[in-house]
């Protein structure tokens, strides 16, 4: 080879090995790119929340961050919108966030994938964004979450938990109503259920549930009855309390007796009082409490241009070394109601005990 070329081959090189590098930053390197000027007094934080399906976005989500960031910043303000599902929408809500010229965006992703583009607007914009409950791609700056390998855990065993010896020797058939496949959570719920479930129970039919709606949740269920046989169906792992719900019914039409351990999570009301019913066997509560309580503090330090405290780091698949805060679960059922949601003033009991669950509430000693 001679000079020219080789010149030629290692500025290829070169080229190549800085796009690689480029491929996959970190949180540090996107603060380092775009450093924000220290700020004191108010903040404009955007808050974007993906869907108003399921209740404990606008019931909870909503008003705790609210609650949390007035708490530590009572001149803040907040700038909100609901992508009702809509990835494009989303989009252009971040869009608009960036024009309006926010100090910070909690985001919790429709699409964490499709999202990633406007994560990135909005840092070249220098704008930090706080990746709220679903890990978005793009440079976030930080992230709160529950620990969601774990939650799916949660399920599985308390589905074995509650199937006893029909999950002996692999002999029960069981239904997965696994989450929305653009929901990186939805992922890690399955991932952790099947960690607990494989080789334990026959998995006859497992489905991704889109959009978490209840409505295809009930579809696929009937389908799963009608394939499976409505006798042979021993439980069913539902990733969250909406489409356990539309499972419940599913199975109700479909003359399954008695019903099967139906699992769930989320701790929305319906499905807390389908537990205390006997109709749904769990759910899992997570302390919404303290994900906003994260991501407020997270959203405030970073808008001042300080660096966002974590209790540990994460990685997308584009960006490492993420500052974390993961909230362990709780498996919910009828023993522990007055121990968690109720203690934790999620719901009262009076909210809970309705005239028609009033004797189921006193079994499970609810008064």
């Amino acid at each position: 080879m001679n000079a020219t070329m080789r010149r030629v081959a290692i500025a290829t090189a070169v080229v190549s090995m800085a796009a690689s590098l480029a491929a996959c930053g970190s949180a540090k390197e996107a603060d380092n790119e775009g450093k924000k000027e220290k700020k004191t007094g108010a903040l404009t934080i955007g808050l974007l929340l993906p869907e108003d399906q399921t209740a404990r976005y606008e019931n909870f989500d909503r008003p705790l961050i609210k609650e949390k960031i007035l708490a530590d910043c009572s001149d803040c303000k907040i700038q909100y919108a609901n992508a009702k599902s809509d990835p494009s929408v989303q989009q252009q809500q971040v869009d608009s966030m960036i024009t309006k010229k926010v100090d910070v965006i909690i985001l919790d992703s429709v699409d964490s994938k499709s999202i990633g583009g406007s994560v990135k607007k909005a840092a070249e914009a220098n704008i930090p964004v706080v990746a709220y409950d679903r890990l978005a791609e793009g440079p976030i700056s930080a992230y709160t979450s529950f620990d969601n390998e774990t939650v799916g855990k949660v399920q599985g065993e308390a589905l074995l938990k509650a199937l006893g010896d029909k999950a002996k020797g692999g002999k029960g058939k069981i239904v997965m109503l696994n989450g929305w496949e653009a929901d990186p959570n939805a992922a890690m719920f399955k991932k952790g259920a099947l960690s607990v479930l494989k080789g334990k129970v026959e998995i006859a039919k497992s489905y991704d549930v889109d959009r978490w709606l209840a409505e295809e949740a009930n579809k696929a269920m009937t389908g799963a009855i009608s394939s499976v046989g409505k006798n042979d169906i021993v439980g069913v792992y539902s990733a969250n309390d909406s489409m356990a719900g539309g499972a419940i019914t599913a199975l109700k039409s479909g003359g399954v007796k008695p019903l099967p351990p139906v699992t769930g999570q989320d701790a929305e009301l319906a499905g807390v009082q389908r537990v205390v019913s006997g109709e749904q066997y769990m759910s899992v509560y997570k302390s919404y409490v303290e994900e906003a309580t994260a991501a407020a503090k997270m959203a405030i330090a970073l808008g001042r241009g300080e660096k966002a405290a974590g209790t540990s780091t994460v990685d997308s698949p584009t960006t490492k070394d993420i500052p974390a805060t993961l909230i362990p679960p709780v498996s919910l059922t009828k023993d522990n109601i007055k121990s968690t949601v109720i203690k934790d003033g999620l719901y009262t009991v009076g909210q809970i005990c309705t005239p028609k669950l009033k004797a189921a509430c006193d079994a499970a000693g609810l008064k």
